[in-house]
């Protein structure tokens, strides 16, 4: 009968956000908005003063997870080595550049204005913002092509990878080095710091040359696909057992794919794909429905003061790197499409159940109600900003976009000169 609710449950929200998606296709506005717009409101209804929805942990966990190593391996399988050319280069060094820029600067700004009482969370933060994901707004430009939007496209695919392994990965360092910076501690966690990074490698390119040596002999429409997903997740478990970084292993395992012969590789691409993107809609709805917002107008201030601090230092960086190369307005352009996309949605769902854990009260007779307490100190705060941060990018991108024949000179089936 359990299972019967939360099945339910699933397909009340597939279904409200399907409505959604399609009222925003109508408006011409990105779905992410309504999706997580669905999943706060959600939130707030409630049957005899308890939450209607509510959802174990453990299957929270299991779809973030799932959509997770599914988004990592499709925007790594996209590497291609032999195409990677002085323009993929220059979006490398902008998502580098940016990504320091943030850890360094956005931290500062978020300790000294939200009083994080961990740096090791305002860098995690801060390396999670990195990320951008314009191609969602992106797709009325289907049929021009401007080297802009092009640049902006192929960093989004480059800087997933980035931003879903650092806050793991300082999450790991929180955990083994914690308060005690003394040198030799630091020392002693370099070796198992760097199993993390030879077990994930060894495992993505173990499972790799395994499954993909198979997959070269014979081509199914039914069973390929499904390898596809069955290798990802095994790999993942994989990595994860031997102590190695998961996320690191699907991420080697996805380069893999996008730079060795298979055949109908496209087809396995484009369902590898299409399947990451069918987990959007359930994790967005989740994501606005687990994290809840102070709607007060302290949070929203400060809050948005922080998003200003971060859009000038996105400006400053593509200042620097890119000032001879476009124009003011087109920089302002770059600098102002920094929506958040499913990869970050998926990291802040996850980090929910590192940062959290649940607990069992009495409440009433016989009444057991599990409840969220904060297992780390300032983790609330940074995953409210995380949140108010991906509607701030959205709504920025939206107007950015709805104001491009301003910004940007468009060009049909050509470059733009």
């Amino acid at each position: 009968m359990e299972a019967l609710v939360f099945l339910t449950y699933l397909g009340i929200i597939l279904l409200i956000g399907i409505i959604s998606t399609l009222i925003s296709r109508k408006l011409g506005l990105p779905n992410i908005l309504f999706l997580i717009l669905t999943g706060i409101l959600l939130n707030k209804i409630t049957y005899n003063e308890q939450p209607l929805f509510q959802f174990p942990d453990i299957f929270l966990t299991s779809i973030g997870i799932l959509a997770l190593v599914m988004i990592v391996f499709d925007s790594s399988s996209r590497l291609k080595m032999k195409e990677f050319d002085l323009f993929s280069v220059k979006t490398l060094k902008l998502s580098a550049v940016f990504l320091l820029a943030n850890m360094i600067f956005l931290s500062f700004f978020a300790v000294m204005i939200f009083k994080i009482p961990s740096y090791y969370l305002a860098v995690m933060f801060a390396a999670l913002m990195s990320g951008t994901d314009p191609s969602t707004v992106f797709t009325m430009f289907k049929q021009t092509k401007n080297k802009v939007i092009e640049m902006l496209e192929i960093e989004s695919i480059i800087n997933t990878p980035l931003i879903v392994l650092m806050p793991f990965i300082i999450l790991d360092l929180m955990g083994t080095i914690k308060k005690e910076l003394v040198m030799s501690k630091i020392i002693e966690q370099i070796s198992p710091f760097l199993q993390q990074f030879v077990a994930g490698i060894g495992a993505g390119i173990l499972v790799g040359i395994i499954v993909f040596k198979l997959m070269k002999r014979k081509y199914s429409e039914t069973l390929s696909p499904l390898a596809i997903i069955t290798a990802t997740l095994l790999t993942y478990i994989l990595a994860e057992n031997l102590g190695g970084n998961g996320v690191l292993a699907v991420t080697v395992m996805g380069i893999f794919f996008g730079n060795v012969y298979l055949k109908e590789k496209n087809v396995l691409q484009e369902f590898s794909s299409v399947f990451a993107s069918s987990l959007q809609i359930l994790v967005f709805v989740l994501v606005g429905f687990i994290i809840n917002i102070p709607l007060n107008t302290r949070f929203l201030v400060k809050s948005f003061t922080l998003f200003l601090i971060y859009l000038i230092i996105r400006f400053g960086t593509i200042q620097l790197l890119f000032s001879k190369e476009y124009n003011l307005r087109e920089r302002i352009f770059m600098s102002f499409n920094v929506q958040k996309g499913i990869a970050v949605a998926v990291v802040i769902f996850i980090l929910t159940t590192y940062m959290f854990t649940t607990t069992e009260i009495v409440k009433g007779i016989g009444n057991l109600v599990t409840v969220p307490f904060i297992s780390l100190p300032g983790a609330q705060v940074v995953l409210n900003l995380s949140l108010a941060f991906i509607l701030y990018s959205i709504i920025t991108s939206t107007i950015m976009i709805k104001l491009s024949k301003y910004f940007l000179k468009m060009n049909v089936g050509k470059e733009e000169g």
